[in-house]
């Protein structure tokens, strides 16, 4: 691999930028497209179906034949509220190949005793993210039925485009959460994508069935999200 591509790769993954790796296997010159960056023609659309499945291929075009590789970043689920839902949505997340993560101020639930082997974080999500900011790749869902907590994380999963966002609470719930996310420079636009009420409509009750919800809720939208 040329050095400089492999320099430009090493700062997409570091950065969890997605991208594709395209070798052409009859003289051996290869190139690094940036999700974002597509490429005109058949090969655009297969390097978009690679980067939509993240599985590497080879595709013949024309007389040519490429090799691409796909590089995204691991999945991250970020739950906000250390709850009964998020509890039994961590190891479905686990199961899945997906990485979740738990963010609760509420020191007294966001215990590793309650969430063995899941990173679970005491603190304000403001501290939290601000460590660790959401991304593209990221799927937010807030699930304590509280503003001071939930509406934060909502807002910046929004601004920074994760593929997922959701939040619990019935459809009254929901109309002050968009009054105060429009008051805090929300777009109309931005607000259309969030979940509310989150979850599948599955008719589901029980914090487990809730979780199944949300998890598959999840899985469909990161395998059906855009590519920007």
């Amino acid at each position: 691999m040329d050095p400089l591509v492999l320099k430009k790769l090493n700062v997409a993954r570091n950065d969890r930028k997605a991208c594709v790796l395209v070798t052409n296997l009859d003289d051996g010159r290869d190139r690094l497209v940036l999700e974002g960056h597509m490429v005109e023609g058949e090969l655009g659309e297969a390097i978009t179906k690679v980067l939509l499945t993240g599985k590497s291929n080879t595709v013949q075009i024309g007389k040519a034949e490429f090799f691409l590789n796909a590089y995204l970043p691991p999945p991250r689920i970020v739950v906000i509220g250390a709850v009964h839902i998020s509890q039994a949505m961590a190891p479905i997340a686990k199961m899945a190949g997906y990485d979740l993560e738990v963010i609760d101020p509420r020191s007294a639930f966001a215990t590793q005793e309650r969430f063995e082997g899941t990173p679970v974080y005491p603190d304000w999500s403001e501290d939290v993210l601000s460590q660790k900011p959401l991304d593209a790749y990221c799927a937010l869902a807030a699930v304590t039925h509280d503003p001071k907590i939930d509406d934060f994380p909502v807002a910046e999963a929004l601004r920074h485009n994760c593929f997922y966002v959701g939040a619990l609470g019935s459809r009254k719930t929901h109309g002050k959460r968009v009054e105060r996310l429009l008051a805090d420079g929300i777009t109309q636009d931005q607000i259309d994508r969030i979940k509310a009420p989150i979850g599948l409509d599955i008719g589901a009750a029980s914090p487990q069935e809730i979780a199944v919800a949300v998890m598959a809720e999840i899985i469909d939208a990161f395998h059906n999200r855009g590519l920007g």
